[in-house]
């Protein structure tokens, strides 16, 4: 195995520090599951996981998002399935979640705090909802 120098032993260090941090659960309120089974799987679910890794990446969310997985939701017809979670709306599963609408969500959802009706499954009730 060749040698690492200093620069790149920091380098991956700080990578690694950074894997970590997107791990770590508490003071983060928000949360989107993914829906891991093998359904989800077959469906394209890893890239709409790494999608959302990536979207909150760019848009410096990683410190108040939490990301999970999860086994088969039951909504196998709607694969990739993903539910959101933000303080003060209601918690929202989404269907046929490609790295298209993964993006859209962490837009319109997580930053603008909108919901994507087109791909809503299972949407609150209206009274739930409130006035909007």
């Amino acid at each position: 195995m060749a040698k690492m120098t200093l620069e790149e032993l920091r380098k991956l260090r700080d990578s690694k520090k950074n894997d970590l941090r997107k791990r770590e659960a508490e003071g983060k309120e928000i949360q989107i599951v993914v829906g891991m089974g093998t359904c989800g799987i077959a469906a394209g679910a890893k890239v709409t996981l790494d999608t959302f890794i990536k979207a909150l990446d760019e848009n410096k969310l990683v410190d108040s998002v939490l990301i999970r997985q999860t086994g088969c939701m039951g909504l196998c017809h709607s694969e990739p399935t993903v539910e959101v979670s933000v303080p003060g709306m209601p918690p929202v599963i989404y269907g046929k979640v490609d790295a298209a609408t993964a993006e859209e969500i962490v837009k319109k959802h997580l930053i603008g705090r909108e919901l994507l009706d087109n791909h809503i499954l299972d949407r609150p009730a209206a009274d739930i909802m409130g006035s909007r």
